[in-house]
C-alpha cells in the first residue's frame, strides 16, 4: 500500500473515520492534486472497506473546498446505483457539495438525483434535495425546471421530514418563488405540532422577508 492509503482509518485498524477526516484536511491544505486522484482511484479498489475510507475522503474534501473533488463528478454518479449503501450516501453527498460551484453539472443529470430523491434513505433524500435546492439557485432557468419538482416533494413527502427538507430547499427561494413556497409550506402545518411547527413557521416567515 502506498504511504496515502496507510493513513485510511481501515489501515490503521481504526473504527473511527478521524483518520479520513485528517487526511482530507491535509490533502486540501496542501491541495495535492496526486494526492486527491490516488483517493479517488481508489474508490473502485476491490476491498470495500478501502474503497469506502477513500468516499469518506474524499466527501469530507468537497465540504472542504467543492472545486477539489468535482474532477470526479462522473465517479459519484456512477456510485449512486452502487449496491454498497455507504458508497451511494458517499456520492449524493459528494454531489451536494459539487452542485454549490458546478450547477450545470448536476442539471445534467437531474433524473439521477430526482431518483434518489424518490428512492433513497432519509439521509439519501436530505442530500439530494439539497442538491437540487443548490442548482436551482444558481440558475433562473434552471430553477424553473427544478423548483415546482420540489414544491412537490414537500407537498408529498412525510409531515415529519417536512420542516428540514423546507430548510434545504430555502437556499433557492427567490422573490419570484416565494410566494408558491409559502403557500405550499401554509398547506403542511396543519399536519405539524410542536418544534416541527414552530420550526415551519419560522422558515415561512423567512421567506416572506425574502
Amino acid at each position: 500500500m502506498s504511504d496515502l492509503l496507510n493513513r485510511l482509518g481501515y489501515l490503521q485498524t481504526r473504527r473511527d473515520r478521524t483518520p479520513n477526516l485528517d487526511l482530507a484536511r491535509d490533502l486540501a491544505a496542501r491541495d495535492d492534486t496526486a494526492g486527491i486522484q490516488e483517493i479517488a482511484q481508489n474508490m473502485w479498489n476491490d476491498n470495500k472497506n478501502i474503497h469506502g475510507d477513500c468516499m469518506n475522503v474524499m466527501y469530507e474534501l468537497g465540504r472542504v473546498d467543492p472545486n477539489l473533488i468535482t474532477p470526479y463528478a462522473a465517479d459519484f454518479i456512477k456510485f449512486l446505483k452502487s449496491k454498497h449503501q455507504n458508497m451511494a450516501l458517499g456520492a449524493i453527498t459528494a454531489l451536494m457539495e459539487i452542485s454549490k460551484v458546478k450547477p450545470d453539472f448536476i442539471f445534467k443529470h437531474l433524473d439521477e438525483i430526482k431518483k434518489v430523491a424518490e428512492t433513497g434513505s432519509d439521509l439519501d433524500v436530505d442530500r439530494s434535495i439539497l442538491a437540487l435546492a443548490h442548482t436551482a439557485a444558481g440558475d433562473a432557468e434552471y430553477s424553473k425546471s427544478i423548483f415546482p419538482y420540489m414544491l412537490q416533494h414537500l407537498l408529498s413527502c412525510h409531515h415529519k421530514h417536512v420542516p428540514e427538507r423546507a430548510e434545504k430547499i430555502l437556499v433557492a427561494v427567490n422573490e419570484d418563488n416565494k410566494i408558491d413556497f409559502v403557500r405550499t409550506l401554509k398547506k403542511r402545518l396543519e399536519a405539524l405540532s410542536g418544534s416541527d411547527f414552530t420550526r415551519l413557521k419560522k422558515i415561512i416567515r423567512l421567506a416572506e422577508n425574502i
